[in-house]
């Protein structure tokens, strides 16, 4: 099936996890390998059926090991089906072993040709890499890297087999190069590699082929991680009681906004308000205080002052900290008051930095960082950091503890037990004020009584998915703005 936005809930696997998963299928249970090889590129074919309903053409780059097998069942499958077929070898069928040797006999059998790769690939309707699959654990190599450089010189859709060549299947980095594939069908489960930070450049779509494993098999290897869905919403947010009033739905208080940062901390309080919170007050710099709600005036405006920041704790259900906030003297005072207190936390912007600077661990927070956030959070650099996300929100929960939200493409949330990823979002987020924006939603379910799992987990899915309809009209020029427009919709399931 392809994947989207309000796809089920998913498990997540490691690369290790899905070959045991496969071993399991083969020795345990009996499956023949060859007929799981079969499966897969059946499946393969349908995906490529669905999504190009026009093609009729196919050429197929075929490399070394079963994601080469895959490759000649479906260029025997496509062949059987009237299509022209064009299989462009990397790799010698001669080295092929158990039953990537007998895929490749078999479509030999039935008429099937090779040629062996010498540069530029003939022009076809789907060019399909089947080089390499999730064994790759080092750099490419000479003829390996010449052909992923022809596969993404291609002007035709490239259909990856399993994951696109090149790319490190657990951390989603490339190895020195990888295909750019405009579709990617992964097999048994999803690998976390793909899922996630510079992956996002390289599967382009994605498909999932479970292969029709039986449920013990899958039982075997559990996996605490998972994608988001919507079903979060109707879990999360249920329609309220009518005899429901303001205070049952938390009073959120959200810090920052240092002067001529106004903005940030004033779509954070709409933020909030348009996710549900009953009352949603601001505490931010005496110089606009004053103005900050005239056009919306729901908003409740406090100036601040350290001196002043108990009294505003009183009575609130959960603090927003940070958008605008500052790393001034006074952000700096009214940070060390703030934790003082022991209602929950939102951590994003400036509170991030403020915290890199003197680390602590607590339970009751969530944090927000983007990846240079993050890797200040870490003491390493961002692109340390973005080589292994799943890596980098594992420490960033286990030293601060709490909810860890790790933002970017393919953001991820965490707990002390799991991992979870949200496959909705697009690039036009990557714009002044989206962070902002995310931190007044998640405060919000915090104060509405989520869990911190809960309200991050299901923040971070409606602000992609708002996000998403939003650049309904075009991805460049989004505004964050355009994303509390559309958050309604999304917390009324």
């Amino acid at each position: 099936m392809l994947l989207s936005s309000s796809s089920d809930k998913l498990p997540v696997y490691t690369i290790e996890q899905v070959r045991e998963l496969d071993r399991l299928a083969i020795q345990e249970y009996g499956i023949p390998g060859y007929d799981l090889m079969q499966r897969a590129a059946a499946a393969l074919f349908a995906i490529i059926l669905e999504r190009y309903p026009q093609a009729r053409s196919l050429c197929i780059v075929c490399g070394a090991g079963n994601n080469a097998g895959d490759g000649y069942v479906l260029a025997r499958l496509a062949q059987q089906a009237a299509w022209q077929v064009q299989v462009v070898a990397v790799s010698s069928p001669a080295t092929l072993e158990n039953d990537a040797q007998t895929a490749y006999q078999d479509y030999v059998k039935a008429g099937g040709k090779v040629v062996s790769f010498a540069g530029p690939l003939p022009f076809t309707d789907v060019l399909v890499d089947a080089l390499l699959g999730t064994g790759l654990t080092r750099p490419l190599q000479e003829r390996w890297l010449a052909a992923v450089k022809a596969i993404n010189a291609s002007s035709q859709p490239v259909v990856a087999v399993d994951l696109p060549s090149g790319l490190n299947g657990n951390t989603g980095q490339a190895l020195g190069s990888a295909v750019k594939a405009s579709l990617t069908v992964t097999f048994i489960g999803l690998k976390q590699g793909l899922l996630t930070g510079q992956a996002r450049a390289y599967v382009g779509e994605l498909a999932l082929a479970d292969l029709d494993l039986p449920m013990q098999v899958l039982q075997q290897i559990p996996t605490q991680n998972y994608t988001l869905s919507t079903g979060l919403l109707k879990n999360y947010l249920p329609k309220r009681a009518r005899c429901a009033h303001k205070g049952k739905f938390g009073h959120v208080l959200l810090i920052g906004g240092q002067a001529g940062m106004a903005g940030a901390i004033r779509l954070a309080g709409e933020a909030a308000l348009r996710t549900g919170s009953g009352l949603v007050s601001l505490g931010t710099d005496p110089q606009h205080a004053a103005w900050l709600n005239l056009n919306r005036p729901e908003l409740m405006v406090h100036a601040i002052q350290a001196s002043e920041v108990a009294t505003h704790l009183s009575n609130k259900t959960v603090i927003g900290l940070g958008p605008g906030l500052g790393t001034s003297t006074l952000a700096q005072a009214i940070w060390a008051e703030t934790l003082n207190t022991s209602l929950p936390l939102v951590l994003d912007a400036d509170a991030l930095n403020l915290l890199a600077q003197a680390p602590q661990r607590r339970t009751n927070w969530i944090l927000t960082p983007h990846p240079a956030e993050a890797a200040r959070l870490l003491a390493c650099t961002t692109e340390t950091l973005e080589q292994d996300r799943f890596a980098a929100v594992r420490a960033l929960q286990q030293q601060y503890g709490g909810v860890i939200v790790l933002k970017g493409a393919g953001s991820l949330v965490a707990d002390e037990t799991a991992i979870a990823v949200c496959l909705a979002g697009n690039p036009g987020m990557a714009t002044a004020g989206m962070g902002d924006v995310l931190t007044g939603i998640v405060t919000s379910l915090v104060g509405q009584g989520l869990s911190l799992m809960a309200a991050a987990s299901t923040g971070v899915l409606i602000h992609a998915l708002a996000a998403d309809q939003a650049a309904e009209q075009g991805e460049r020029g989004l505004l964050a703005s355009d994303v509390i427009e559309q958050l309604r919709g999304w917390v009324n399931p």
